[in-house]
């Protein structure tokens, strides 16, 4: 109700419902800085993705020797390269572009945080398959020289658990060690990849509804 410079009270129309400006919605995403979350994520793959392909390149030589590789003597789950292919190219590749989205210019803004999300997907599948091919590995333990034949002697068993079997392996030496650790990490990196990538999925959805937390956002 207002009051007219007559003194004549006039009734104001009310609304049953009051919905607030979509501005005020997306001012409140944006305070969520789906930018920044963007390049923590990619700040945080970058060596995820390095230690992923190491680990790759330094299983083709046990005991740091060229030998096995040349021979073919190398445990059937190095050759996969999940480490080298999914936890590394396939995931550093969508970090390098997340990166992007978290800064202004012409990936930081609604478009580029829609696109994340299908480089992302891409690295969830890079870190799927690195985590899967290391978790093979361990399971079916490492190829190795059992008296005179090359044998992978621990394939279905719990060998994790009972080192005492582990001598059984004379060749490369201490190769048990040697892959356990390395597939161990690259099983580490592949889920941590997992969940980065999952999370910048949300991240890019939210990104792309609301825009960046950048002081001008491009649409």
């Amino acid at each position: 109700m207002s009051q007219t410079e007559e003194g004549v009270f006039l009734l104001r129309p009310r609304t049953l419902f009051h919905f607030p400006p979509v501005d005020v919605c997306c001012h409140t995403c944006d305070n969520m800085c789906t930018g920044r979350c963007s390049r923590c994520i990619a700040v945080t793959l970058y060596p995820l993705a390095l230690i992923s392909i190491i680990c790759n390149i330094v299983l083709f030589f046990p005991d740091a020797n060229t030998k096995y590789a040349k021979d073919g003597h190398i445990t059937e789950e190095v050759k996969y390269m999940g480490g080298l292919v999914g936890g590394g190219i396939m995931v550093l590749l969508p970090a390098l572009y997340i990166h992007l989205t978290g800064k202004q210019g012409c990936c930081g803004n609604r478009c580029g945080m829609f696109l994340s999300i299908a480089f992302a997907a891409v690295g969830v599948a890079g870190a799927l398959y690195n985590l899967s091919v290391a978790a093979l590995g361990l399971k079916n333990g490492p190829l190795c020289k059992v008296l005179l034949i090359w044998s992978t002697p621990f394939k279905d068993s719990d060998y994790l658990t009972d080192d005492t079997w582990w001598v059984k392996c004379t060749e490369p030496r201490n190769i048990v060690q040697f892959n356990t650790g390395l597939f161990g990490t690259l099983l580490a990196c592949g889920c941590l990849q997992l969940v980065l990538c999952a999370i910048q999925m949300i991240n890019g959805l939210f990104g792309c509804l609301c825009g960046t937390c950048s002081k001008k956002t491009i649409i």
